[in-house]
């Protein structure tokens, strides 16, 4: 099982509106089965650590690509996607695998 984590860097001032649109982006793809619940967080300055930040991060069993055959598209995540992009200075993607008990060493 693997976390999949978006880290967003954004245009100040614009951090709860990206991490609304990206909620509704999220949800759009659970909603079409596509990808389990994703968990947004934000910083928009409010907060000591980085700021105009977002992340979206939700959990799967494998590292898809998201272009990979068979895959729909979903219009109203696309459309959540192309607003939030206008407010989206950069992004980066991260993945760790999470631990379970039968990975865990003996020794």
């Amino acid at each position: 099982m693997y976390v999949i984590r978006r880290v967003y860097d954004v245009k100040p001032g614009t951090a709860r509106k990206v991490a609304t649109l990206l909620q509704q982006q999220g949800d759009a793809y659970t909603a079409a089965g596509q990808r389990s619940e994703v968990t947004i967080t934000f910083n928009g300055g409010t907060l000591p650590g980085d700021t105009n930040r977002v992340y979206m991060q939700w959990t799967d069993a494998t590292i898809d690509s998201p272009y990979r055959e068979g895959v729909p598209s979903v219009p109203a995540a696309s459309a959540f996607g192309a607003e939030a992009r206008e407010h989206i200075l950069g992004n980066r993607i991260e993945f760790f695998e999470m631990m379970t008990p039968a990975k865990m060493q003996k020794d």
